[in-house]
């Protein structure tokens, strides 16, 4: 065999992106020309995976390049040339894997013909959403979210952790159907290898332990020759399914494999609590963790459904409505296995899905307890025949004790045991067979539990284990349990259906004890009073003075008027999210905060929230739905929300995959980016003749600015964290009216003399000259903001030669008071700001009578404000922004000027407004009455 080039496909990448930049394609515009799938064109330009030889065809012909160069590259990476009889075997044996593999069961599509509910994977296969933790000594987040296809790619080991029929299985499967021509498959389903005991098969016996009818026809040291070359891809599913006392020799296993092959190729999959964080961290897995399905996801998985279900259009449509209205649905289809129930659930019921989540998990419980094994005609299979009662009653004690106990699953012998103390008040039952039988039964024919494992026991969702649960803590009268365990997120979602499943007597009864506990319990009074509020909505049926109480207490609370607020409410959970409203009924200081809670939580159910937003024309609402959209998919959140914003709306771009987006925003005119963008990034999405507002920050891979001079429509340029950029030249003759500089290295702002019409400066950066009077020499400048590292190299001299500035703004501890002379000689100053002011030693700056309008930005020692009456004789509006040091204001010192307006911003207390006329004083936020 001839040795593969391992710096070949670098190269190639390297050619690819090279190309790309020359023509400023962005991925998302070569993918289109090439006419190639995202992940396929994203590996070729990282060099995460050889491209096969059409790619490489098409991408040249996308490129405009000639084809014959790139291909040679390949050719010479492309790995060994294998022998004619490990030719043979690999093409029969991928041809096998297609044919095993190619098919899978969903629930529901047939419950009379279960042989019928198989979907081909092709079709079935939904692209799931992995979160990874970006690796060690990278500058990335904390979190990266990624399609599955991307975030596997380029990684030789993974650890994949997800809920059970969150699509683990589904996704191995199709790695194996489409792995390609470069790497082997070995499917190994560690339920089956387990089964018989004994040890864990070598790769020679891959084959025959997982049954495979190649086993004996496979090359000698075929297995060997792959796994040694790196062409080998693992794919083990389900360490969960192996009993514990045996997870150790598992990994032990793992790592004997990877010690004799480390080229090969590594993805495992488990629960999340069957082995801790971290369990292969030695052996250098990353470890993803599959993301619930987003809205999107589900669409498309309902339209997935019907159609290899054979439903109508109608049916398909009438569901898809549902889920984008009902958030209780959306809740509970965030798995394939779960959204599979659902669409099953809503063409049983002819289209028509309950309303409220009590009667939707009614009649989900109805469909998995009964329905199914009467419309399959399944006839006691385990000699066990219970009716709907007594499975509820016997499922209510399984999920109650996994409430209890905090736990998500059990151990078999603890579920026998839970079902041995039921059976003996239950002798119709037990005359049918003992725990062993009952249990099997649940498990096999309920619907609703199952085996992660070979030794444990849960329910499919845990929304039916609270359901349950919570019907047991009512029928126990265990409402001091649940009240002890309101402020733990796990037990929302119980109390809210224990408040559904009581009486109406128990449902005063649990709300009152909730609302005192808050009332006692100041760690967790917020959480208690707002878990109570949302608990309202399943009280059908309650004492209007429990209601009156409840409401009272969230009063004081809704909606936030403050960051502050909002952040604390957040910290509840999408709870809180029921209890929102807006924008209708908001005033002007709530409408921000109320939103902001939203964009902190993240998900589909708050951006169904801020979707009522989108068009309100306040601007400082469009600003931050335009700037804080992180925690959302992106593309829904760009057909959602920022498609309708207004045109002028400031855009924020974080990634690259939001980047992508702005080609086709209607909204061309002002960006805000935030990252390692190149100027080739930049350029290939920006507008030269529609942009006029450009924020670069946080950008350490940027080396210069020259390409800023392209876009002659410029009026607003914000720069920060730029550490490579040394000069500001390419500004010039740019027609900027705004320019923000937060840089730390040392600027020549002379550069500002060829910006004529700038009208708003905010400057942090070192000067490199004393003086500012070149500086300021302007004839349409207006607003200056000076802030710490000015200072550093210069002095407020020369800032009369400003002699149309309106308004300024200055650190205090920079600008001494007895060096403000030159502020009296500035008669256009109506407006000044002074930053962390010693207010005594305003009695030592020179009278300033000109200045009507004064902001003390956290001001020190102004528990006595008198000095103000001196040095702003002509004042007609204060604004204290108080600080986190002193938070306390006296306004006594002010009385006596007549006319005076004063805004209070930020201050716990505020004394002296007795001496002040009603209107007077504003006091933001607002104070609650």
């Amino acid at each position: 065999m001839e040795a593969s080039d391992p710096g070949a496909l670098k190269e190639l990448a390297a050619r690819l992106r090279l190309f790309q930049m020359e023509r400023r394609f962005t991925v998302e515009a070569l993918q289109r020309r090439a006419g190639l799938g995202h992940t396929t064109v994203s590996q070729a330009l990282n060099g995460r995976k050889m491209p096969s030889e059409a790619t490489v065809i098409a991408l040249a012909r996308a490129l405009g390049v000639d084809a014959g160069e790139l291909l040679a590259l390949r050719a010479r990476g492309a790995g060994p040339r294998l022998s004619a009889e490990d030719v043979a075997f690999e093409q029969r044996y991928r041809d096998y894997i297609v044919e095993r593999h190619s098919s899978l069961t969903v629930v529901g599509l047939d419950l009379s013909r279960p042989e019928a509910a198989c979907w081909p994977l092709d079709t079935a296969y939904l692209s799931l959403e992995l979160a990874s933790e970006a690796e060690r000594g990278l500058p990335a987040p904390a979190t990266t979210v990624e399609r599955a296809e991307q975030a596997l790619a380029g990684r030789r080991r993974v650890l994949i952790r997800g809920q059970a029929g969150s699509g683990k299985t589904t996704l191995l499967q199709w790695l194996a159907v489409t792995s390609g021509p470069d790497l082997v498959p070995f499917v190994l389903p560690l339920r089956t290898l387990v089964r018989h005991g004994g040890a864990l098969p070598i790769p020679q016996y891959f084959l025959a332990a997982t049954g495979c009818a190649l086993a004996s026809m496979q090359p000698k040291d075929w297995e060997d020759r792959l796994l040694s070359a790196g062409r080998g891809l693992l794919l083990v599913d389900g360490l969960d399914e192996v009993p514990k006392q045996q997870r150790e020799h598992t990994r032990a296993w793992l790592r004997e494999l990877i010690a004799a092959y480390p080229q090969a190729r590594f993805l495992v999959t488990t629960r999340p609590s069957a082995v801790p964080e971290r369990w292969l961290s030695g052996q250098e897995f990353t470890e993803c963790t599959v993301r619930p399905m987003s809205r999107r996801d589900v669409l498309v998985f309902v339209q997935r459904w019907h159609r290899a279900a054979g439903a109508s259009m109608e049916l398909e449509e009438s569901l898809k409505d549902v889920v984008r209205g009902q958030r209780d649905l959306s809740q509970l289809a965030t798995t394939p296995l779960m959204c599979a129930l659902v669409c099953a659930l809503h063409r049983d019921r002819r289209g028509h899905l309950p309303r409220g989540r009590m009667e939707l998990y009614e009649a989900a419980l109805s469909m998995l307890l009964i329905r199914r094994d009467d419309e399959r005609e399944v006839k006691a299979p385990e000699g066990i025949v219970l009716d709907r009662h007594q499975a509820v009653q016997l499922l209510q004690r399984l999920a109650y004790w996994l409430i209890r106990n905090g736990q998500a699953e059990m151990e078999e012998e603890t579920a026998l045991s839970v079902i041995e103390d039921a059976l003996p008040a239950m002798p119709t039952v037990a005359a049918q067979g003992d725990a062993q039988q009952v249990l099997g039964h649940l498990v096999s024919r309920s619907g609703l539990l199952r085996r992660p494992s070979a030794d444990t026991i849960d329910f499919i969702h845990r929304t039916f284990q609270d359901y349950l649960g919570a019907k047991a803590a009512v029928e126990s009268r265990d409402l001091g349990l649940l009240v002890r365990n309101a402020h733990d997120e796990q037990w929302e979602d119980v109390l809210r259906m224990a408040v559904a499943h009581a009486r109406p007597a128990e449902r005063g009864t649990l709300l009152r004890r909730l609302v005192a506990r808050g009332d006692r319990t100041l760690k967790h009074r917020t959480r208690l009073h707002l878990v109570a509020m949302a608990c309202l909505e399943q009280a059908t049926e309650l004492d209007p003075e429990v209601r009156a109480t409840v409401e009272e207490r969230t009063a004081a609370m809704l909606p936030p008027r403050t960051y502050d607020e909002a952040t604390r409410l957040a910290s509840v959970g999408p709870v809180i999210l029921d209890l929102l409203p807006g924008p209708e009924g908001l005033l002007k200081d709530e409408l921000v905060p109320v939103i902001s809670i939203a964009t902190e939580l993240g998900g589909d159910a708050a951006m169904t929230f801020l979707k009522r937003f989108r068009t309100c024309d306040d601007p400082d609402v469009q600003s931050v739905l335009a700037l804080e959209w992180r925690a959302f998919d992106t593309h829904d959140y760009t057909q959602d929300i920022i498609r309708h914003l207004s045109p002028g709306t400031r855009i924020a771009v974080r990634n690259r995959a939001e980047l992508e987006t702005i080609p086709s925003l209607p909204q061309q005119s002002d960006f805000y980016f935030s990252g390692n963008f190149s100027e080739e990034e930049l350029l290939s999405v920006l507008n030269q003749h529609e942009l006029q507002g450009l924020d670069i920050c946080n950008n350490t891979a940027l080396l210069d600015l020259d390409f800023v001079g392209m876009f002659g429509e410029l009026r607003r340029i914000g720069l920060s964290g730029l550490p490579h950029v040394l000069t500001l030249s390419p500004l010039r003759g740019l027609p900027l009216t705004d320019l923000t500089l937060a840089l730390a290295q040392p600027m020549e702002l002379e550069i500002l003399e060829a910006l004529p019409t700038l009208k708003r400066a905010d400057i942090d950066a070192p000067m490199t000259y004393r003086s500012m009077a070149s500086l300021l020499r302007l004839p349409s400048l207006r607003e200056l903001y000076l802030w710490q590292r000015p200072f550093t190299t210069t002095t407020l001299s020369g800032i009369s030669s400003a002699t149309r500035l309106e308004f300024l703004s200055f650190p205090a501890s920079d600008v001494p008071e007895a060096s403000r002379g030159e502020l009296a000689e500035m008669p256009a100053l109506t407006c000044l700001q002074i930053n962390s002011q010693y207010v005594r030693l305003l009695m030592d700056s020179p009278p300033l009578p000109h200045v009507s309008h004064l902001i003390l930005n956290a001001p020190l020692g102004h528990g006595d404000l008198t000095p103000v009456k001196t040095a702003f004789p002509g004042l007609r509006l204060l604004t204290l922004m108080a600080g986190a040091v002193e938070n306390r204001v006296n306004l006594s010192g002010l009385a006596g000027i007549d006319g005076l307006k004063v805004k209070v911003v930020d201050a716990q207390m505020v004394f002296g407004l007795d001496h002040f006329p009603p209107g007077a004083v504003t006091l933001t936020p607002r104070p609650r009455t």
